[in-house]
């Protein structure tokens, strides 16, 4: 029997010695990187910052390719671990929202519906959350800059301005769409422009800071025209949809030949409102696959997403939610609604079937609780909200007051 088994051991250590291959080299995707070249978007071809037809593709794919987006952060910071809320400063707005692509997506037209599943999201090592004066769902209440360093693995976020949280890596693609068609860019300045004459916030274009800068920039042949990339559009962009998790697929309606998909701006983690203005911003390596659902454009209209499981996967073990009425002071006007120019609302402390308004009083009463249960400082508890309390909707028909609810993830606080 001994025999036997050394000359079995011989025969398979033989074989293995001999072997040409393992799984490692067995391989069947087509991969197609678009990579990051350059300190930041302005050094990179692969990079762009604004949106129009005239953009060219930087890479062409066909329907089930694996295409490796590597991107960049939201406002293509020099943001490091040892940065500060002076820092901030340095930041130039012009320059958000740094894109990676676009791709030209083989076989796919204008009136055409391309279906984008994310296969996975490698964050970088770092990742923050600040509050900017001026911007942010309580930007009259938070006026002092301020910034969490976050320390990113696969599992999750911990931060030494945070102490005590752990929040767990949900990571989705807060940018991602296609190109507008000339039409459609005509169409949405046009409506963008009609909203800033009432009074409403608009963007303009703006070329200073505007990638490419052959067509975006201060010279460029389209820069009267170039959209900005901080709302979310029929285009999709800059949706920051947390649920849009690793497994889903997105529906984009095609508005050029080719499509044009972009990503970037990912978030490691966010709360449904992103309050402050940021979620764990971060670089990252984002890789989708693509087909193509052909004259759909004629019925999806602007992006839907199909998915499985992922909405209960991001649920809380346990929470702690508040409850929003449309409720205010005498004489305060919330600055998302000083452009009605009302003065009715001014002398109201009711005011009638307001989603903003109910969703404001939910998450002022959240970040006290979090600050009295807590013990974390008022700046501390929004950035917390920004990236794990969710707005949501509790109903639309008690009239006048709609309910808007908060519910913090209390599983982020270490025990």
């Amino acid at each position: 029997m001994r025999v036997f088994f050394v000359l079995c051991s011989a025969v398979l250590w033989g074989f293995a010695g001999t072997a040409a291959a393992d799984t490692t080299d067995s391989k069947w995707q087509t991969r197609v990187v678009i990579e990051k070249q350059g300190d930041h978007c302005v050094d990179d071809p692969n990079c762009f910052n604004r949106y129009h037809p005239d953009i060219p593709a930087v890479v062409r794919a066909n329907p089930g390719d694996m295409i490796i987006y590597h991107t960049r952060d939201a406002l293509d910071s020099d943001l490091t671990l040892d940065s500060n809320a002076d820092d901030l400063a340095a930041v130039d707005l012009n320059f958000v929202h740094p894109m990676t692509g676009p791709v030209h997506i083989e076989g796919a037209e204008r009136g055409d519906v391309i279906a984008v599943t994310l296969v996975d999201i490698e964050p970088d090592e770092y990742g923050y959350t600040v509050i900017v004066p001026g911007f942010g769902f309580l930007r009259d209440i938070y006026t002092e800059p301020h910034l969490v360093n976050w320390k990113l693995s696969r599992t999750h976020a911990v931060s030494d301005q945070m102490p005590g949280v752990k929040v767990p890596y949900e990571a989705f693609m807060g940018s991602v769409g296609v190109m507008p068609g000339q039409s459609e860019v005509e169409s949405w300045l046009e409506r963008e422009r009609l909203l800033g004459e009432a009074g409403g916030i608009a963007l303009p274009p703006q070329p200073i800071g505007g990638l490419p800068s052959a067509i975006c920039g201060p010279e460029g042949s389209a820069k009267d025209q170039c959209l900005r990339t901080i709302p979310p559009r029929e285009n999709g962009g800059n949706m920051d949809v947390q649920q849009m998790q690793i497994g889903t697929t997105l529906l984009l309606p095609c508005f050029i030949d080719g499509c044009g998909l972009f990503v970037g701006d990912v978030h490691f983690a966010q709360g449904d409102g992103e309050v402050s203005g940021t979620a764990i911003e971060t670089g990252a390596v984002v890789t989708v696959t693509v087909d193509i659902r052909k004259g759909e454009g004629a019925v999806i209209t602007g992006p839907e997403v199909e998915g499985g499981t992922q909405i209960k996967e991001i649920e809380p073990s346990k929470f702690y939610q508040t409850i929003g009425l449309p409720l205010k002071a005498a004489g305060e006007i919330p600055p998302t609604h000083t452009y009605l120019e009302s003065e009715k609302i001014a002398d109201l402390t009711n005011l009638s079937e307001d989603l903003v308004v109910a969703a404001r009083d939910a998450l002022i009463k959240m970040i006290d609780y979090i600050q009295r249960k807590h013990g974390l400082t008022a700046e501390q508890a929004y950035i917390l909200a920004s990236v794990a309390v969710d707005l949501r909707i509790g109903q639309v028909v008690d009239v006048p007051n709609y309910v808007v609810t908060a519910v913090l993830n209390e599983d982020v606080f270490e025990e």
